[in-house]
């Protein structure tokens, strides 16, 4: 679904519960804390760099491996296409005040009106931010330079924590440029540099709208790795979809978000389709992008605008046979977009290697692949498809 309009639908969006009860039924529960990852792998070590952080490989519910993520192009084949996201990352965690208290203000989404939705937080005294009930509107924060923000409206109806606000700068990105610096949360150790959370595939945008948080699937691979995986014959198709701010603490779905399916990243995609090659996405980014511009028929087309989709079990994927991501948290709606891809066995299986295996969390962690069974994914969608009381969805279920 798709809009064009300063305040964009949420329409579409399932309630959570197979995902509470995911996370619930789990013996952890939670990630450990010892499991985060608290700086990018290249500070960990002298000699390593960004593909040095390990890769989870699942094959439906039976065949978990482990590996190197330096070791992608080998596990890949030629004809593959992996969708990317050009989103570049914004400093979008900006310092205010709020009277005389000190508040930080993500910026999140810039909407079609100008306006931005944000999210205010406290200063938690170690360097990161705790969350902070919004609103009320008409409440203004003082930002560096004199700019005013005024808050105005909730995003939603159903959590007031993210509001739409009236900035007095117009030009909001060259004020993230000058006084901004990435959002970060208290899983991490440090902050870093905007540097460490652009990806090798981020592309400015000329608009300066970009993503509050890093598209972190595609932060391992390096000009080399990508190298490699062209002169084996995987292709590339890029895409763009601007990142909200995301809901450490509450777990929300994620909302309206600017997308953009250029026509060429269509074709290449509907030709791998045709030709039954595998099209694999760098990310929930690029599943939420490219669904959104599939049709019923699961053909692409170029499409851009605001999509609300949540791609879940039930609605199921229409494009997209596997996923490159990182490892989300048992409470996390992302979940559910694995669920859908790679069925609820093989996620819990998948789950319990990276906990037996003790691998890394969030943004800086390590990786899993979702890659389909040896049977052609697209047999399995027609033989699904032909049984609408199959457990697992994986056409339009809508």
């Amino acid at each position: 679904m798709t809009a064009a309009m300063g305040v964009p639908p949420l329409m579409g969006v399932p309630p959570l519960e197979r995902s509470r009860e995911w996370g619930s039924n789990r013996e952890w529960g939670k990630v450990p804390e010892e499991l985060s990852a608290r700086v990018p792998v290249e500070q960990r070590g002298v000699g390593l760099d960004r593909d040095g952080v390990r890769l989870l490989v699942s094959r439906g519910a039976q065949e978990v491996s482990h590996h190197a993520f330096a070791e992608l192009p080998g596990l890949l084949r030629a004809g593959d296409l992996l969708v990317v996201n050009t989103s570049s990352t914004l400093a979008a965690a900006v310092d205010g005040r709020l009277g005389h208290a000190r508040v930080v203000v993500h910026f999140s989404t810039r909407g079609e009106d100008g306006r931005w939705a944000v999210e205010l937080r406290d200063p938690d005294g170690a360097g990161t931010t705790r969350a902070r009930a919004g609103g009320p509107a008409g409440t203004e924060v003082r930002l560096p330079g004199d700019v005013r923000l005024v808050l105005e409206e909730p995003l939603t109806t159903r959590s007031p924590r993210l509001w739409w606000a009236r900035v007095s700068e117009p030009d909001v990105s060259g004020l993230m440029r000058r006084h901004g610096r990435p959002i970060r949360y208290s899983y991490t150790e440090r902050d870093q540099p905007l540097s460490a959370y652009q990806t090798v595939f981020a592309l400015p945008s000329a608009d300066g709208a970009g993503s509050a948080e890093m598209p972190s699937a595609a932060r391992p691979f390096t000009p080399r790795l990508v190298a490699e995986l062209v002169s084996r014959g995987v292709q590339f198709a890029p895409i763009t979809l601007h990142t909200g701010v995301a809901s450490p603490e509450a777990h929300e779905p994620p909302y309206p978000e600017r997308f953009a399916v250029p026509e060429a990243s269509a074709r290449l995609i509907n030709t791998a389709r045709a030709g039954d090659y595998r099209v694999l996405a760098v990310g929930t980014t690029a599943v939420r992008s490219v669904e959104s511009a599939a049709g019923p028929d699961g053909v692409v087309r170029a499409a851009e605008g605001w999509t609300d989709l949540v791609v879940t079990p039930e609605r199921g994927v229409r494009v997209v046979d596997g996923l490159l991501t990182g490892l989300h948290e048992p409470e996390a709606s992302h979940l559910l977009m694995l669920e859908a891809i790679a069925g609820p066995a093989a996620i819990r299986r998948s789950y319990d290697e990276a906990l037996h295996g003790r691998y890394l969390w969030h943004e800086f962690g390590d990786m899993h692949l979702v890659l389909p069974s040896e049977k052609s994914a697209r047999t399995a969608r027609t033989e699904e498809s032909a049984n609408p009381h199959a457990e697992h969805c994986v056409s339009n279920c809508w």
